[in-house]
């Protein structure tokens, strides 16, 4: 026990600013992720807010059959999981090629410069990305619209199409979050250590084969450690971003509406947590299954890159 705690100050010692980092997502993960598990009751209750969670009469699965017995549930479901699986894939392919174009670029200011850039709208929230789409996309007014007034073609009701939301939410999820990915990546290509690239120059290795059996591989690693954290969230539906382009537009609902959208209209009218809680511990378990199966999958055919 001795050894154990000497060891532990002398860590704290020589690390003690990186522990000074984490204190705040600590906090903030017991606060928000361990402290409010016992709320997970709620979604066997009626819940009532003055007899709390421990006198409130127990419904059995009744909270459920609000979002299982509708007729969209299964809609709602396959579009979440649809667009996030898009925004994954996506989004991780965009990453990796900007990742391996930046890291063969020789202007290191121009690098730099463009890297910035791309990594801006990362920090613009989705109001105001909203808002963007909107001046591209408006009917009357619309950037693309007029374009194709230009072109002698016909202007598009875009707010009232839904067949083409699939590809527009996806092109503004990556767009938005494709900076953060590429820092990322390129972090885990920098890390790699130049002796691979040597030999194979020596072998004579082109470019292109440098890439393709020396950065690739070794972005793997990277790659399916955020692809597996990025499952657990596969059933949450972006509520941000779909409400803040979205709202209540019912038109689009079909092809753009998820399930966390779906919850949020139906309890501003019904007012019932409970059910809310149900909806929320169907994801959270759906979003463990997934992991836990595709961690599984990953350990069996190469245990190296498996995240646990």
């Amino acid at each position: 026990m001795k050894k154990n705690g000497r060891h532990l100050l002398r860590e704290l010692k020589q690390n003690g600013s990186a522990y000074l980092l984490v204190i705040p997502a600590a906090i903030y993960t017991l606060i928000f992720g361990y402290f409010t598990l016992p709320y997970m009751l709620i979604a066997f209750q009626k819940f009532n807010f003055k007899t709390g969670i421990f006198n409130s009469p127990w419904v059995g699965l009744d909270n459920f059959e609000f979002f299982f017995s509708s007729p969209r549930a299964w809609e709602v479901t396959f579009n979440t999981l649809k667009l996030n699986f898009l925004f994954i894939v996506v989004g991780t392919l965009a990453a990796m090629t900007l990742a391996i174009l930046f890291n063969e670029l020789r202007g290191k200011l121009y690098s730099r410069l463009t890297q910035s850039t791309i990594l801006f709208p990362h920090f613009l929230s989705w109001v105001i990305v909203s808002y963007i789409i909107y001046s591209l996309l408006s009917t009357d007014y619309g950037i693309i619209n007029q374009l194709l007034v230009k072109l002698n073609l016909d202007p598009v009701n875009w707010y009232s199409s839904p067949q083409y939301w699939t590809g527009i939410l996806v092109a503004a999820a990556v767009w938005k979050d494709l900076g953060m990915n590429l820092v990322i990546y390129l972090a885990a290509i920098t890390g790699i250590d130049d002796s691979y690239y040597e030999a194979g120059r020596i072998d004579g290795a082109s470019r292109w084969q440098l890439i393709r059996h020396i950065t690739i591989p070794l972005m793997v690693p990277t790659v399916m450690i955020l692809s597996l954290l990025a499952l657990g969230k596969i059933m949450y539906g972006s509520f941000d971003m779909i409400y803040a382009i979205i709202k209540d537009n019912g038109v689009l609902y079909p092809t753009a509406d998820v399930i966390d959208t779906y919850v949020f209209r139906s309890l501003r009218t019904i007012g019932n947590p409970a059910q809310a809680m149900a909806v929320g511990l169907y994801q959270s378990v759906v979003g463990f299954i997934l992991v836990w199966g595709s961690n599984k999958v990953v350990k069996k055919l190469n245990p190296d890159n498996a995240l646990f």
